[in-house]
């Protein structure tokens, strides 16, 4: 006999809610974010540099610059490339909307390429069939913390001579043949939005080893103004500021960067845990209706940002929207990565996409549902996961 679901009139699986993606706070920059705010230097200082200077050191890359978000980060990257308006950036449709606006906001046309069903990454193949004499970059996404083909996107870029920007908001952690993916390309954006491995609430990094990009990412992230403006009220004296570019209010703050020094100290000791609820996850619902995310390649790091299950709606009775509703009555918080950017409507109002341009996103958009997987999840959190999703699946298997 079948367990009574929750949205059915039956007892949930959990009491309280378990919220998806919540960070993962200890005392260390708690502290951090008290000693910061008694200093009152709360705006872009020197805890900002700090950051900067451990997460350069972390992926591996000559600067790091940080900003208030991975969106902003998309934006300035195209800006300071000088890309011209009307000019063509090729990116997936499976991926959150600020990568496309990015691109128009920088007065750029995305163009979507198909995905790979198995990584849910952007293939290849896909890419150079949309490139035109008017492509003259590409934004990948590392779906998940999967990292893309990075040697067959590199050596696209590199024939077509094409800018190649790694938006990299899902992965910190991520490496492609020994090298963390933010050595790639010729500009990387982060994201350490909340429900991020490493989060300071809002914000982001640009990587780069290019001397031009970075010094200029930092003066348009704060107004245009001349580099190392937020000196000017410092005690070493009053220095005058200078409009160079006509930029942006972009820039990180200490008080975001207080959490970010100690979470960055953290990310392996979390990355193991992580590790551990998605191996445990992978055996717990090897038997259900479901595809379970591929396996990892060799010589490659998964960041392990989202651990997604593909529904095997021909083996349910219900769609992917009433799975979901289901399992968050039985007070489980979950995710969709994503609904295929084409199908929302002002992409396909404004660039006519429809139904049937890309079947491979759309068979992940129509299936997608993530589940919690963070460092501060406890093994009762688990079993409540792994209980509520096997509930629900075995109530509407076929």
């Amino acid at each position: 006999m079948k367990d009574e679901l929750a949205i059915n009139g039956g007892p949930p699986v959990r009491r309280d809610f378990l919220i998806f993606g919540s960070p993962h706070f200890e005392e260390d920059e708690i502290n951090e974010v008290v000693q910061t705010i008694q200093s009152c230097w709360v705006g872009m200082g020197p805890k900002v540099m700090e950051f900067e200077k451990a997460f350069s050191r972390y992926i591996g890359t000559r600067y790091a610059v940080a900003l208030n978000s991975c969106t902003a980060g998309l934006h300035l990257s195209l800006i300071v490339s000088s890309i011209k308006p009307g000019s063509e950036v090729i990116t997936t449709p499976m991926t959150f909307c600020a990568t496309a606006n990015a691109i128009i906001h920088a007065g750029c046309i995305p163009v979507f390429a198909d995905i790979d069903v198995q990584t849910m990454n952007i293939d290849p193949y896909e890419i150079e069939k949309k490139i035109t004499s008017k492509t003259k970059a590409v934004i990948i996404v590392h779906m998940a913390g999967r990292p893309c083909n990075m040697d067959r996107i590199v050596d696209l870029c590199r024939k077509y001579n094409l800018l190649l920007i790694g938006d990299c908001a899902h992965a910190i952690e991520t490496e492609y043949k020994g090298k963390k993916v933010g050595t790639y390309g010729d500009i990387n954006v982060f994201s350490f939005y909340v429900t991020k491995n490493l989060t300071t609430v809002e914000g982001g990094m640009i990587t780069t080893e290019s001397d031009e990009y970075a010094n200029a990412i930092k003066i348009y992230g704060l107004h245009g103004l001349s580099k190392d403006a937020w000196e000017r009220y410092s005690d070493k004296g009053y220095k005058h500021y200078y409009v160079i570019y006509p930029g942006y209010k972009y820039n990180m703050t200490d008080i975001q960067a207080s959490f970010g020094i100690h979470q960055l100290k953290r990310l392996e000791s979390q990355y193991k845990r992580r590790h551990d609820i998605w191996q445990y996850y992978t055996k717990a619902f090897k038997d259900l209706p479901v595809i379970t995310p591929a396996s990892f390649e060799k010589g490659t790091r998964h960041a392990l940002h989202l651990y997604i299950l593909l529904l095997k709606l021909e083996d349910l009775t219900v769609d992917r929207d009433t799975v979901m509703e289901a399992i968050s009555r039985e007070n489980i918080g979950l995710g969709i990565h994503f609904v295929s950017l084409h199908l929302h409507p002002y992409y396909k109002e404004t660039f006519g996409y429809r139904r049937g341009d890309f079947p491979k996103s759309e068979f992940v958009s129509d299936r997608t549902l993530s589940i919690p997987l963070s460092s501060k999840l406890s093994d009762a959190d688990v079993e409540d996961v792994i209980q509520a999703v096997t509930k629900v699946l075995t109530y509407y298997k076929r």
